[in-house]
């Protein structure tokens, strides 16, 4: 009795005590809060956590692995991430992940944002709430309703799991009170059978178990939800709730872990509570204990997951856009022929050079340019413009002004040694998969493709990306392309509007405006590079020479 009565004295001594260290992080917290508005965040993120939401949700409209890791969707991710839960996450890149071709749901998202960010009290209480959420096992939640969970243990197991804790409670207590040596072996064997049932089924239900104080936390951050904030959609999250107060109460237990366990390995209340649940068999009980209940509430844990993701990812969508040096609201114009940006900006560069452009479906843009002069920025930042266009409904520019479109990329392609695939083959494939996808896409297409066939030889590779680029624009889509190769211009004629991005040597430096330019590029770099480099002057008088002879050659 003694023993028990010591236990319980401990368990609500670490309890108030974590109580107290919470108030302290409270309050540490709300100025972390007030001091990171607007500003990009420097935290470790889990990308493979955060993605695992999407890949459940993923579409057949979903941005591509290959797309996203063309215009670096990730770091883009990393800098619009201003979110305060780890569900606001998930959503969040689930969002960047899943373009829009509905004006009304990207106006829903643009109206929350501004309804939730009115007042900066109100805004930096729901954030504290949402931080709630912010545990890594957060990530896991989704996995309550994204799959069905199947028990790992026998009957007899079962039985033995849920009445572990009284059974060895009882053994310890009867071998301190008689000092029997049989009582004793039987409470180390109960010890080790413990150890041996925790761990041996530990990673299949670690994120389940993991997940359930998180659930408990979401249940309650939801429910104050419902009284700070009101929007269309969320009518039906009241009735949710109340059909989640049974599995809610169930979990009362399982927040003392949320409560009492920092997942701070040195810290000794992480381990003292580690060790207890590990002798006492909690996670394997709590398992038990919870699994039909959580797969009979399933739709409704869905449903506020979604909510509080709506309303953390609003909340970070208006922190990105103060972030940026200047942002406008995509208009999703009727006319279906246009695509039009001014002042266009990639946020991930600092101190980008801005360009405006008007083009037509009926008309590509072809930018030449030499190395390092802008030209591949350009062409990106127009992808993540639209991306982000129909996403977060925010773009990089002063104004943008296009139809829905279905992005297609083919920008970093590379040899693939196991599949015995050369560039050229990698490229070719690339760019045939975005011809046969973009034909069957029920929206405009627009088809960003850098320096195309720029492995094969030169004859070859300026027949095949006419004929390509030819059939975009015969089909109708938004098309930029980036060359070294001036005769496509030639070739292409008054299918493709040229446009080029130029620079000036002065002292052996290159010096960029970024600028783009209508018309060809009459000068090229790479001799000035050279000369940079410190090649020998003979060397570099000879490959002038020999450049101006081709240029009269092929009048360039």
């Amino acid at each position: 009795m003694i023993v028990v009565l010591v236990l319980i004295v401990l368990i609500l001594s670490l309890y108030l005590y974590s109580g107290y260290r919470a108030i302290g992080k409270r309050q540490a917290l709300t100025e972390d809060i007030n001091e990171a508005w607007a500003k990009p965040l420097d935290n470790y993120r889990d990308i493979n956590l955060i993605a695992s939401y999407h890949h459940y949700l993923k579409t057949e409209s979903a941005v591509s692995d290959s797309i996203a890791a063309d215009i670096d969707l990730e770091s883009v991710f990393y800098y619009a991430d201003r979110t305060s839960s780890k569900i606001g996450q998930q959503c969040l890149y689930h969002q960047l992940r899943s373009p829009e071709t509905d004006a009304e749901n990207l106006q829903k998202l643009d109206q929350l944002t501004e309804q939730l960010t009115a007042d900066e009290e109100t805004r930096t209480a729901i954030q504290l709430e949402l931080s709630r959420l912010n545990h890594k096992n957060a990530y896991y939640l989704h996995e309550l309703f994204n799959g069905r969970h199947i028990p790992f243990y026998s009957a007899l197991l079962i039985q033995y799991i849920r009445f572990a804790w009284f059974l060895w409670i009882v053994t310890l207590v009867l071998t301190i009170i008689t000092h029997a040596q049989l009582l004793f072996l039987l409470a180390l064997g109960l010890t080790l059978f413990n150890f041996y049932l925790h761990y041996s089924n530990k990673k299949n239900i670690l994120s389940y178990v993991h997940s359930l104080p998180q659930l408990y936390v979401l249940i309650q951050v939801a429910k104050n939800m419902t009284q700070r904030v009101e929007f269309a959609g969320n009518e039906a999250i009241p009735q949710h709730l109340q059909k989640l107060n049974s599995l809610k109460r169930s979990l009362r237990f399982v927040n003392f872990e949320d409560r009492v366990a920092s997942n701070d390995p040195t810290d000794l209340i992480y381990a003292f509570w580690e060790l207890f649940k590990t002798t006492l068999l909690i996670e394997p009980a709590m398992f038990i204990a919870s699994i039909d209940k959580v797969a009979a509430g399933r739709e409704d844990i869905e449903a506020l997951f979604k909510y509080i993701g709506q309303i953390d990812m609003a909340i970070s969508v208006q922190s990105f856009r103060l972030s940026l040096p200047y942002y406008s609201k995509p208009d999703f114009i009727s006319d279906y022929h246009t695509l039009s940006v001014t002042d266009l900006y990639h946020p991930l560069v600092e101190h980008c050079v801005p360009n405006s452009l008007v083009t037509l479906d009926s008309q590509g843009v072809l930018v030449t340019g030499s190395n390092m002069s802008g030209k591949t920025t350009f062409i990106r930042a127009m992808a993540v413009n639209a991306l982000l266009s129909q996403t977060l409904f925010t773009s990089c520019t002063r104004k943008y002004q296009a139809p829905f479109v279905q992005l297609f990329t083919s920008i970093r392609i590379n040899d693939d040694m196991e599949e015995h695939k050369s560039y050229f083959q990698a490229e070719a494939l690339s760019v045939l998969n975005i011809m046969t996808q973009s034909k069957s896409r029920p929206v405009k297409s627009l088809v960003i493709i850098d320096e195309i066939f720029r492995g094969t030889n030169t004859i070859e590779r300026v027949a095949g990306a006419k004929a390509i680029l030819s059939y975009f624009t015969a089909n109708q889509s938004f098309v930029f392309v980036s060359t070294h190769d001036l005769e496509l211009a030639e070739l292409l004629g008054t299918e493709y509007a040229v446009y080029c991005f130029e620079e000036k040597v002065a002292d052996t430096r290159l010096v960029f405006d970024y600028k783009i330019k209508p018309g060809i590029l009459k000068h090229k770099n790479a001799i000035a590079i050279m000369a940079g480099l410190g090649y020998p002057e003979s060397v570099i008088a000879d490959a002038y020479a020999m450049s101006e002879q081709l240029r009269e050659k092929y009048k360039l």
